[in-house]
């Protein structure tokens, strides 16, 4: 099925794979956040009346705009909660009245970090940052909103466009010196081609009038720590991933408190037969083989 989108952030990281990725003859509109920003309201309903009002393919909004300076929200509150909560609240009014599904993008950063077993989406949302903060308000407002809506939380992302750890590991990696790397922090590393594959599966699901579960799950299966995952990127460019070496979280403050454990259960993802995104070493193969020149230095 071909599909109108609408991607708010569609200059992002996330943003330039789903673009990419998006199915042959889709209507895509990718607008960056100087083209529409999701905390002026009146460029947002117009935006969305826009779409409903011209598409000739069933539309879907998938927002994959938001604020991800973890550390500086601490300081940036206003911004930061204008960007993940209340632009997604106008966001998912005008998809209400115009009968356009939402697909809002959302965090590990919603919980506590301190469980034993990967995260369920019903479990309950305790943030311990800023950041998670407005990202679990802007949930609220979305699945509250009585448009047709759905929220996907990942966590751990990289892809070839923008900042990330993975390019930041390979600049280090470049400087030739041993470097330490958390090793009492647990996710999911999540590669945004793989996510937004995913994404625009479900897009299509919905589409088509398919009503899978509200909150689901979805990043790179298996899991591992920032260290582990340091080692990973070492290994994919030819580097001793020997010289990444384990560290603690309390040997490297910072201002936003960080999940010890940031595992996803995506039991609901498969449950609604969605494909499940490939484990995170293979994705991080993958990207390399595809994108490796936007990792390196």
């Amino acid at each position: 099925m071909s599909l109108a989108l609408l991607v708010p952030g569609g200059t992002g990281q996330l943003g330039h794979e789903l673009v990419a990725a998006a199915p042959a003859g889709a209507d895509v509109r990718a607008p960056g956040s100087a083209e529409l920003d999701i905390t002026n309201a009146g460029a947002v309903v117009e935006a969305v009346k826009t779409l409903a009002g011209t598409a000739t393919q069933p539309p879907v909004v998938i927002n994959a705009a938001a604020y991800t300076a973890v550390d500086a929200a601490e300081t940036d509150g206003d911004r930061a909660f204008a960007v993940n909560a209340d632009g997604p609240r106008v966001l998912a009014a005008a998809c209400s009245a115009h009968g356009v599904p939402l697909i809002q993008v959302s965090t590990d950063y919603v919980f506590p970090g301190d469980a034993d077993r990967p995260y369920r989406t019903d479990d309950k949302l305790a943030p311990r940052s800023v950041y998670g903060m407005t990202k679990a308000v802007g949930e609220e407002a979305v699945l509250g909103s009585g448009a047709r809506a759905w929220v996907v939380r990942t966590a751990w992302v990289y892809g070839a466009h923008g900042k990330n750890f993975v390019k930041t590991m390979a600049r280090l990696a470049a400087s030739g010196e041993p470097l330490s790397v958390v090793d009492d922090q647990r996710g999911s590393p999540t590669w945004a081609g793989d996510l937004a594959v995913g994404l625009l599966e479900l897009a299509t699901l919905v589409a088509a009038g398919k009503e899978p579960p509200t909150v689901l799950h979805a990043t790179g299966g298996g899991d591992t720590t920032w260290c582990g995952f340091a080692r990973g990127v070492f290994e994919e460019l030819g580097e001793d991933p020997a010289r990444v070496r384990p560290a603690v979280t309390a040997d490297y403050p910072r201002p936003a408190p960080r999940p010890a454990y940031s595992v996803l259960s995506d039991e609901e993802w498969r449950t609604a037969g969605l494909t499940p995104l490939r484990p995170w070493r293979e994705a991080l193969a993958a990207a390399f083989v595809e994108n490796g020149d936007a990792y390196r230095p």
